[in-house]
């Protein structure tokens, strides 16, 4: 063979493809593809002769076909699949060649699997692919983690297909090992929270508003040329927009109100729990997916009270600015939450991780592209010890002008019975973070009388624990050993 490519991609599914064309199609790249299954192979080639792929048909025809340092992206399943591949490769593989898992993969398995080839002299890079089968074949937000080293070399190739924002490529080596894995995953967690804000923020319009969903549609095409400019907002008007060709009626209407879920989101909470990092919008729009899943209980429910209040609307234009505002800031909460659990994650394990990167090249690419990533970047750029995007001065600002409204919005919602607890988890976690005191005194105490867990004092130094007895007259405090 004479020509060897500099790239491969293994795995051939839509995203997979997707990303050989891609990288085809730029400058400087050639392209060996492999399948298990060589019919897929041979479509792919049939399908697209402008991309000049080198195509393999054995795993060892693969290997032969690039150039060293042999660099080659998984496009599997994530699992057990993903680790049968691994093998293959690396069973082939010189000191110095590269593997790419380009997956989904849970970032502890990304972890594992770094060890296991690092050990056999190899580079492994656990890189989070964003945007979809359009993002992957048009240009995605990458983000890689992995050795310096293997950045060198993959770098460049990356940067050649990832989505360019203002400029700059979506792409930038996120840290070590499974880094890259760890904030693909928030990235995720956080697309859950900003799609449940934005769903609660239609169900209040629709409910309590009585706007139509074509007329919901064009407040969010309004909302989408402010500050709210994103993917998110964009495709969510023009769903609206959309009528069901069969019945006529609105396609929301028609569609099943059960939110489907991949696991990431999960994958989010459990890990922020483990780090001991709130992230309870995150977690919120989670329980809600779980809830608008559970069909048994929801069918059989009996006629539970409710208790509702009417929400009295006397003017609706300043009630869809109260509902923006609300989403904004519960949204600010959101990145807020997320962007912490990146900062535990890069303590926990050692990463080195540029939070202002990480949101330049979620600007474009990525599902939660975004306007305002430029101010969480700025942000970062400013302070990289920034204690909590909350503190920097825009987004107190956005806070500040917005949390009368964020108020208003999740008090009538509560007492109107409409449900919002995206809305109203945010806005509990930042009243909990302003507050001078929380009654975690009190569960203190409670953890201290029932098994000792003792506690720490306002007025002194040290660790103490209280030797409660209902039948003395004094209770006796004493500097614990624990």
């Amino acid at each position: 063979m004479s020509e060897k490519a500099n790239i491969g991609v293994v795995g051939l599914a839509v995203m997979g493809s997707n990303l050989a064309r891609n990288l085809a199609s730029r400058e400087g790249n050639k392209v060996a593809v492999y399948n298990r299954s060589v019919e897929r192979t041979n479509l792919l080639v049939a399908e697209h002769p402008e991309a000049n792929f080198i195509a393999a048909e054995t795993i060892d025809d693969f290997v032969a076909s690039l150039q060293k340092p042999r660099t080659a992206i998984i496009m599997v399943q994530a699992g057990a699949g993903t680790d049968a591949v691994i093998n293959q490769l690396a069973e082939r593989f010189e000191e110095g060649d590269i593997i790419v898992d380009g997956g989904n993969a849970l970032f502890t398995d990304t972890l594992r699997r770094e060890k296991e080839v690092s050990a056999k002299g190899l580079h492994f890079v656990g890189a989070g692919i964003s945007g979809g089968e359009e993002g992957a074949l048009k240009g995605p937000s990458i983000m890689p983690g992995g050795s310096a080293e293997s950045y060198k070399t993959l770098g460049p190739i990356l940067s050649s297909i990832a989505a360019i924002a203002e400029g700059e490529p979506c792409v930038t080596h996120v840290g070590t090992d499974g880094a890259g894995h760890f904030v693909k995953m928030i990235h995720n967690g956080i697309e859950y929270a900003d799609m449940q804000l934005i769903a609660e923020a239609y169900d209040i319009l629709r409910q309590a508003g009585s706007f139509s969903p074509s007329e919901i549609a064009d407040i969010f095409s309004e909302w989408n040329k402010g500050e709210l400019e994103s993917y998110l907002i964009e495709i969510t008007a023009e769903v609206l927009k959309q009528v069901d060709a069969k019945t006529g009626k609105p396609f929301v209407d028609i569609v099943l109100d059960q939110a489907g879920s991949k696991g990431t989101g999960v994958w989010t909470v459990q890990t922020a729990l483990n780090l001991g990092t709130p992230v309870s919008g995150i977690a919120e729009a989670v329980f809600a997916r779980s809830l608008s899943s559970q069909a048994a209980q929801r069918n059989g429910a009996p006629q539970l009270a409710t208790g509702t209040t009417a929400w009295k609307i006397e003017d609706k234009k300043a009630f869809v600015e109260d509902v923006r505002k609300a989403l904004y800031a519960s949204k600010i909460v959101a990145y807020a939450q997320g962007f912490d659990a990146i900062r535990a994650g890069a303590k926990e394990y050692n990463w080195n991780i540029n939070l202002g990167n990480v949101a330049k090249i979620w600007r474009g690419g990525c599902i939660i592209r975004a306007q305002f990533l430029n101010r969480i970047s700025d942000a970062y750029g400013k302070n990289e010890n920034l204690l909590s995007l909350l503190f920097d001065e825009y987004f107190q600002k956005a806070i500040d002008s917005s949390v009368s409204s964020w108020r208003s919005v999740v008090a009538h919602s509560s007492l109107a019975g409409i449900p919002n607890p995206a809305f109203a988890s945010s806005l509990s976690y930042f009243d909990g973070l302003r507050a001078e005191r929380l009654p975690a005194a009190l569960v203190q105490g409670q953890r201290d009388f029932f098994g000792a867990h003792t506690y720490k004092r306002v007025d002194l130094d040290g660790v103490f624990h209280t030797l409660w007895s209902g039948d003395r007259s004094e209770i006796e405090t004493t500097p614990s050993s624990h």
